[in-house]
């Protein structure tokens, strides 16, 4: 039987959504792995919507769930409807969706509250003892949740190829452990079962980015 695994996405777009080169990535090893992907976003307004020529937000409204079904292909459920039982592991590709719209880590950092919904899909999740695939951003949403846990966002020390490294200051803050990786590298945390790798926290080439994201898919699958 192939596996099952959940994909929870943010919206459309690096800047207001999940970042699609990331999302695009998990769904691509996926099928190399043949596993059944499953993807899921909240029925919820965006926090805002951001123009990504100008890098600036603008007046509009958007829902996370309907720009969510553009990388999806349509192919895709409201995350109310999503049921662990079904499922054999769950992954949140990155992007800054995952920290406006998720979670409000964007404004409150380390003192952020994550979305009721998709808290619970975390915890059901963990509770089960199934793997939680994690890349970029995401990996706050661990640290917030399950004090303790091991993660990686890349690096902690803020150089140019690093510019997001304070995140795994504020993690490290949250009592979580900061492991220090490659952006071809994934990390396990064999207890928690989860897996994390920095994928755009990383000024890379993109195929590294899609090669580490590559390896957090085997991981979870290992663990599933």
């Amino acid at each position: 039987m192939a596996k099952r695994v959940a994909v929870v996405l943010a919206g459309c777009g690096v800047f207001d959504g999940s970042e699609i080169h990331e999302a695009s990535a998990v769904l691509v090893h996926l099928s190399r792995e043949g596993a059944q992907a499953e993807v899921f976003a909240p029925n919820i307004p965006q926090m805002h919507v951001v123009d990504h020529v100008k890098g600036q937000p603008t007046p509009e409204q958007r829902n996370v769930l309907v720009e969510s079904a553009r990388i999806a292909r349509g192919n895709i459920k409201d995350l109310a409807m999503l049921d662990v039982k079904g499922l054999d592991a769950l992954i949140i590709p990155g992007g800054f969706g995952v920290a406006k719209n998720l979670s409000t880590w964007a404004t409150q950092g380390k003192n952020c509250s994550i979305s009721k919904e998709v808290e619970g899909v975390l915890r059901a999740f963990h509770a089960a003892h199934k793997p939680i695939g994690l890349c970029c951003i995401s990996p706050v949403l661990a640290a917030k949740i399950f004090p303790g846990c091991e993660v990686t966002v890349g690096h902690d020390t803020e150089c140019e190829q690093w510019p997001y490294a304070k995140t795994a200051e504020a993690m490290k803050e949250l009592g979580c452990r900061h492991v220090n990786s490659q952006v071809t590298e994934a990390h396990v945390d064999a207890r928690n079962r989860l897996v994390t790798t920095s994928a755009f926290m990383c000024n890379a080439p993109i195929h590294h980015v899609h090669d580490g994201v590559g390896k957090m898919v085997q991981e979870v699958l290992r663990l599933a």
